[in-house]
């Protein structure tokens, strides 16, 4: 790496220095990416794991926002159809709050802005005689329905990081940006290996900061540049409780401070209650659901649940910041959710671009401006190409889900119905892979709890950067809500011992 230069280092693992690198090494470019914790270790694993268009933005006149995002869930559930897939949005209609004709008239917009084409449309529901109008209180009458999709986030940014290391890419976690320097047309980087200390140099003809939340820091700490731009770190905060309904639509509930909060069904077992928007004055990295917000985000709920949610129902709660572009807002709620792209560069100097705000709908089209911004720095670039193409083990149709567990569960008949559906809605035709020619489930060595078993986790140590307990039980996946603190220790035991054999292995 000292004698080598590289065109791209990409700082961040998150969502968008994921989804860069990809497309940058899909461009011909050579690109090292690099993550001083894990991958989606912060914002990217702590979203409300949807990709949407934004309902509540129209009213702040996000048109061309919303438009792209709407657009945009379908070229990226086509992408990706075992990490994603439509949801269905229940929202009852509350007098008290916005009226019933400008939900009508939003939601007309929401449906025709964006071109839908595989999403079912709005419609209206008597939620005294719907299933969904069950677990709300009487007074709820009527509402409406509408489409948007989930996402699996931290896989999202994982399988980014795998295709993109596919493609060339050197993915380097665990690894921070300590300084940073231009001499000349190159940039001289120092990096450190965050578990032995090691330090090495790196030359690039150019940087992408794509720090999330710590975007600030490395402009002016690591790159030492200058710049009016600014982030506004905003907390968002959920709670996942108990399973509160049946059926398998989600949620949308209006609030008396203008906010809104999702109900989704989570994890099978559980039901995903959230967002808050607070701005965030500690550390990006010290955002925690406070008590507060905790009781916030129950009590929202329980205004329209007819059962109310108790404290002792949550059984996990997590948060994450947001790097939103500071556009001088008053509120949190109201800060943009667009993203601001800056390439700093003076003559014939090395260039850096800056990645302000940005949202996890639009980081594949956020990935093709950066480069778009790029190109008159690497004109041999190719075009862009990401719309469409699947990430690993998403190479099948968007309804195919339930026949690749079935297949699944044909070729390895001690697979359950709930194990074979996990394995494939995280790795999709991959799933196959990681069983190989197990006959039986010791076959698939050792036992963590739950169905993970040590087949799986040699996978996601080879292929996707797990080194730790918490990578695999609450990134790769979130096994974490099922595996007791003592299991959850000898995974990281084992992991700590047989980790470094596995990734010399792979290498």
């Amino acid at each position: 790496m000292r004698n080598d230069i590289i065109d791209l280092l990409v700082i961040g693992g998150g969502v968008n220095g994921c989804g860069i690198a990809r497309d940058a090494a899909g461009r011909g470019l050579t690109v090292t990416l690099c993550e001083k914790d894990d991958l989606a270790q912060a914002t990217s694993s702590a979203s409300t794991k949807l990709f949407h268009g934004g309902l509540r933005y129209l009213e702040f006149y996000e048109f061309r926002l919303v438009r792209e995002a709407l657009v945009e869930r379908e070229t990226l559930l086509r992408a990706m159809p075992h990490i994603s897939w439509p949801l269905r949005f229940v929202l009852p209609h509350h007098s008290g709050l916005r009226p019933r004709w400008l939900l009508r008239l939003g939601l007309f917009i929401y449906d025709h802005l964006g071109g839908r084409k595989i999403l079912p449309a709005t419609k209206s529901l008597n939620l005294r005689e719907n299933a969904a109008g069950k677990p709300l209180k009487p007074m709820f009458e009527r509402g409406f329905e509408y489409s948007d999709c989930w996402v699996e986030d931290s896989r999202l940014v994982a399988l980014n990081a795998r295709d993109a290391a596919d493609r060339g890419v050197r993915v380097m976690t665990r690894t921070m940006v300590v300084g940073a320097e231009r001499d000349g047309s190159v940039w001289r980087v120092s990096l450190r290996d965050a578990e032995t200390g090691e330090t090495r140099e790196l030359r690039a003809k150019g940087v992408v900061n794509a720090g999330g939340p710590w975007v600030e820091d490395i402009l002016s700490g690591k790159l030492r540049l200058n710049t009016p731009d600014r982030i506004r770190l905003v907390r968002g905060s959920h709670i996942v409780t108990k399973k509160l309904f049946d059926h398998d639509r989600a949620y949308i509930f209006q609030q008396s401070d203008g906010r809104i909060v999702f109900a989704i069904p989570y994890e099978t077992d559980f039901t995903l209650i959230g967002t808050t928007d607070r701005d965030h004055t500690d550390a990006p990295g010290a955002a925690v659901c406070t008590d507060e917000e905790a009781d916030y985000l129950r009590k929202a709920a329980s205004e329209y649940f007819e059962k109310p949610i108790a404290a002792e129902d949550v059984v996990w709660r997590y948060s994450g910041v947001r790097p939103l572009y500071d556009d001088g807002a008053k509120s949190a709620t109201a800060a943009t959710r667009d993203y601001v792209l800056r390439v700093e560069a003076t003559g014939e100097g090395a260039p850096a671009l800056n990645v302000f705000g940005g949202k996890i709908t639009t980081y594949r089209r956020l990935a093709e401006a950066a480069l778009e911004k790029l190109r008159p720095h690497f004109p041999q670039m190719g075009p862009g190409w990401t719309a469409g193409v699947p990430l690993p083990g998403g190479d099948f149709p968007v309804d195919g889900v339930a026949r690749l567990a079935d297949d699944l569960r044909k070729a390895h008949p001690f697979v359950d119905a709930r194990f074979a559906l996990r394995l494939v809605r995280a790795y999709g035709v991959d799933a196959a892979k990681i069983l190989g020619d197990a006959l039986k489930f010791e076959d698939l060595g050792r036992h963590f709890g739950w169905n993970l078993t040590e087949a799986e986790v040699r996978w996601l140590m080879e292929r996707e950067w797990a080194r730790r307990a918490d990578d695999v039980l609450w990134r790769r996946s979130k096994m974490g809500l099922r595996l007791t603190k003592r299991e959850a220790a000898a995974l990281d035991d084992w992991m700590r011992e047989a980790g470094p054999a596995i990734v010399a292995a792979a290498e």
